[in-house]
C-alpha cells in the first residue's frame, strides 16, 4: 500500500483524472470545503460568545442567589395582607446555623448619598458591606484595598470608591489612598478605588463597612438584601427555595405566600445561557457534519462518474496486468486526496474568518465575540472525520471500477 502511495504513475493518474473534470472536481471541493468551513466558523463563534460570556460574568460567584424584603399578599396568623417584610442580621445568623450548603452570606445595605471632596461633590450609592462581599462579587482594584474585618470590628470610617467616582472628585494623577472625603457630615478615610466589571448591580457605588453604616444611618439591625453563594455542587434553586422557607417561617408570613420575599437566581439566568451555548454546539456539530456528509457523497458521485467515463483506460489496464486491488487503491486514494485538499483549504479559511471576527468583533471595551477560536484537538477529530468519509465514499466507485472486466470494457463506447 505505501509502495502503491509514493508511487509517481499513480499520482500522474489521479492527476490526469483531475484535469480532464477540473470545473466539475473544483465544485466538488467546493462542497467539502464548505462543510469543513462553516463548522469551524461555527465552532469558533460559540466559543466566542462563550468566552466573552464567561468574561461578564466572570467577577460574580455564578450559583449565587439574591433575597430581599417586599410586602405580603396574603394575611396570616392575625397579620393583613401588604405588610412590609424587613430582613434582618438574625435572619443571617439563622441561615447560617441552618443551611451548611452555604458557602458566603453576605447581609448588604444601601442608600444614596452625596459624596464630598473640597469643591467637588456627587450623588452616589453608598453601600455597606462586610469583606465576604469581594468573594462574592470580586473587585477589580486599581488603589489601595477593600474592606477587612478589623474595619468591621472598629466600625470604622473609610471608604472604597468606584473608578468614576474618582475621577469625578479628584484631580487627574491624584493619588486617592489616605485622602478623606465627606458622606454626610462625616470624614470617610479612602482606603481603595476599584473598576466596575461589566455586570454591576450597585452602580457606582462606594463601600463603607456594613456596622459602620448601620451605626450612621441608624439602622439596628435591618439589612436591604442578602446575597448568598452555595457550595461547589449544591442545587442553588432548592437552596433558594429552603432559605426563603425560613425565612417566611421568622416573619410570620403564609408559606404560599410568594409576592413577600423577592429574590432572584444567578445560577438560573446563566444556566438558561450556557444551555443555549450547549444547543449551539450540538447544531453546529450536526449541521458540520451533514454538510460534510453531503460534499463527501458528491465526491463519490464524481468519482462514479469519472470511473465510468475511464472504462476503457481501466480495462486497458486490467488487460496488461492491473489487479484489482490497484484499480481500488487509485480510486480510493483520489477520493482521500480530494476531501484532504477541501479539509486543509476549509480549515485554513475558517481560521482567517475567525481572526477577522476576533480584530472587529473581539476587541473593545464591549466585545461580541471574545477570542472565538477552536481547539486543534476538535480540529484534529473533524479532520479525522472528514478522512475517514472520504475513504468510506471511495470504497464505493473503486468497487465499481473492480467489477469492469477488461473484455467488456475494451468493447465500451
Amino acid at each position: 500500500m505505501f509502495k502503491f502511495l509514493f508511487d509517481s504513475d499513480t499520482w500522474q493518474e489521479i492527476y490526469g483524472g483531475i484535469r480532464k473534470n477540473i470545473t466539475r472536481t473544483i465544485i466538488t471541493i467546493i462542497g467539502v470545503l464548505w462543510g469543513i468551513f462553516l463548522l469551524v466558523v461555527l465552532l469558533g463563534a460559540a466559543r466566542g460568545m462563550e468566552n466573552n460570556f464567561k468574561n461578564i460574568f466572570g467577577d460574580f460567584a455564578t450559583n449565587s442567589v439574591f433575597i430581599w424584603g417586599q410586602r405580603t399578599e396574603k394575611p396570616f396568623k392575625g397579620f393583613q395582607k401588604g405588610r412590609s417584610i424587613q430582613l434582618t442580621t438574625s435572619d443571617i445568623d439563622v441561615l447560617k446555623k441552618e443551611f451548611k450548603e452555604i458557602k458566603y452570606l453576605a447581609p448588604r445595605s444601601q442608600t444614596n448619598n452625596t459624596i464630598i471632596k473640597g469643591f467637588k461633590s456627587g450623588d452616589f450609592n453608598i453601600s455597606g458591606d462586610y469583606p465576604v462581599l469581594d468573594k462574592v462579587q470580586k473587585k477589580d482594584l486599581l488603589y489601595g484595598r477593600f474592606l477587612n474585618d478589623n474595619d468591621i470590628l472598629s466600625k470604622s470610617k473609610v471608604i472604597v470608591i468606584e473608578e468614576n467616582i474618582y475621577k469625578q472628585l479628584f484631580d487627574k494623577d491624584e493619588y486617592p489612598i489616605g485622602e478623606y472625603v465627606i458622606v454626610n457630615n462625616i470624614n470617610y478615610k479612602v482606603i481603595g478605588v476599584y473598576k466596575n466589571g461589566n455586570i454591576n448591580f450597585d452602580g457606582d457605588a462606594a463601600y463603607i463597612p456594613f456596622t459602620t453604616f448601620q451605626q450612621v444611618y441608624n439602622r439596628g439591625n435591618r439589612i436591604s438584601w442578602m446575597m448568598i453563594t452555595g457550595q461547589e455542587g449544591v442545587d442553588i434553586e432548592q437552596l433558594e427555595l429552603d432559605m426563603k422557607l425560613v425565612l417566611k417561617n421568622l416573619h410570620k408570613v403564609d408559606p404560599e405566600d410568594n409576592r413577600a420575599l423577592g429574590s432572584a437566581n444567578l445560577a438560573v439566568e446563566i444556566g438558561k445561557f450556557t444551555g443555549f451555548l450547549t444547543g449551539m454546539q450540538f447544531l453546529t456539530w450536526f449541521v458540520g457534519i451533514a454538510t460534510l456528509i453531503a460534499g463527501v457523497f458528491a465526491i463519490g458521485n464524481i468519482l462514479l462518474i469519472t470511473v465510468k467515463e475511464r472504462t476503457k483506460e481501466i480495462g486497458i489496464r486490467r488487460a496488461i496486468g492491473a489487479t484489482p486491488i490497484e484499480i481500488r487503491q487509485q480510486v480510493v486514494l483520489e477520493a482521500v486526496f480530494l476531501t484532504t485538499i477541501a479539509g486543509m483549504l476549509g480549515i485554513v479559511f475558517g481560521g482567517a474568518v475567525l481572526f477577522l471576527i476576533d480584530k472587529f468583533l473581539g476587541s473593545g471595551p464591549d466585545p461580541t465575540l471574545l477570542n472565538p477560536t477552536v481547539n486543534i484537538p476538535i480540529i484534529l477529530i473533524a479532520f479525522f472525520i472528514l478522512m475517514v468519509l472520504g475513504t468510506l465514499i471511495g470504497l464505493i466507485p473503486a468497487f465499481m471500477a473492480t467489477m469492469i472486466k477488461p473484455i467488456e470494457a475494451l468493447r465500451d463506447e
